[in-house]
């Protein structure tokens, strides 16, 4: 009974995005092994995470209020497009640039039936027709489906005209935002083309 218990805890570990079998197993012994009170606080914590945080009103970012604080404190005419709210966390390392944020949960894939009405696109439009934006940088990842979706979003925007940006080579085609350093975040940034 006991092993089940175990292989359940690690089944559950597993449910995380990129965690195998070997890494969910040395997640789940960690946990039995550390103090109950390091155990009961780790769920407790996932709990109340889940509870109490949603997702902001403006951008889309995940916030434990309506406005997240980005939203509520920073008046930037550069809206920077991503696809997770992991990602913004990624933009927020690079220093002294100044934009607000909006996630698109998602990019085109039609391969996994995500067309545009599936991702965040008609929240975009809607924020850059108040007139507030002078430029929207779509720093989506460099593979098919964030090609896809910058050029997707830059063709609904252009005859808008506003300035539509695409962050400069210098992430890796095919890889990830969240493993770009701040250095190659901060070059690709400064050298962003438009589209």
């Amino acid at each position: 009974m006991e092993e089940n218990l175990v292989e359940k805890l690690i089944g559950a570990f597993m449910c995380l995005s990129g965690v195998g079998y070997k890494t969910a197993q040395r997640y789940a012994y960690q946990v039995l092994q550390e103090d109950e009170e390091i155990a009961n606080n780790l769920a407790a914590t996932i709990v109340e995470a889940r509870n109490k945080i949603k997702i902001c009103h403006e951008c889309g970012n995940f916030s434990s209020n309506d406005i997240c604080e980005i939203c509520k404190t920073r008046t930037s005419k550069i809206i920077c497009v991503v696809k997770e709210p992991k990602d913004v966390n990624c933009i927020e390392k690079v220093k002294n640039f100044d934009c607000v944020y909006h996630v698109l949960h998602g990019c085109i894939s039609p391969l996994d039936n995500k067309g545009p009405d599936d991702i965040r696109i008609k929240e975009l439009l809607q924020r850059v027709a108040t007139g507030k934006y002078s430029e929207v940088i779509v720093a989506t990842n460099p593979d098919v489906q964030g090609e896809a979706t910058a050029m997707y979003i830059a063709k609904l925007l252009k005859p808008l005209g506003i300035k539509v940006t695409r962050l400069a080579q210098g992430i890796s085609m095919g890889s990830e935002l969240e493993y770009a350093d701040e250095v190659t975040l901060s070059r690709a940034i400064e050298a962003r083309r438009e589209l």
